[in-house]
């Protein structure tokens, strides 16, 4: 099995067809490749950053620990875990 950052180093040359198999590949992966891409989401920028939020949002709540977990050590990530688990969660934030 690949690694999540194999994966999305797809990304950078990626149509819409394949960003949309990527994620599809990822969220079928589920909880496991969650700490990883909370991890990701940190890090990378652009194209696979959006790819990695939309793929947490999908895999639902299992991403929300993960999230507050990274934004209780990382302050400039906060807003975007909050943003994160709204839309998980359904609900304004």
């Amino acid at each position: 099995m690949q690694s999540v950052e194999e994966i999305l180093g797809k990304l950078e040359t990626a149509d819409n067809t394949t960003k949309n198999k990527i994620e599809n590949i990822l969220v079928d992966q589920g909880k496991a490749v969650v700490p990883e891409l909370v991890h990701q989401l940190q890090v990378v920028r652009g194209v696979k950053r959006g790819v990695v939020a939309m793929t947490l949002i999908r895999i639902g709540e299992a991403s929300v620990e993960y999230l507050k977990k990274a934004a209780s050590s990382n302050k400039d990530f906060e807003w975007v875990a909050k943003y994160l688990i709204s839309e998980i969660k359904g609900v304004a934030a």
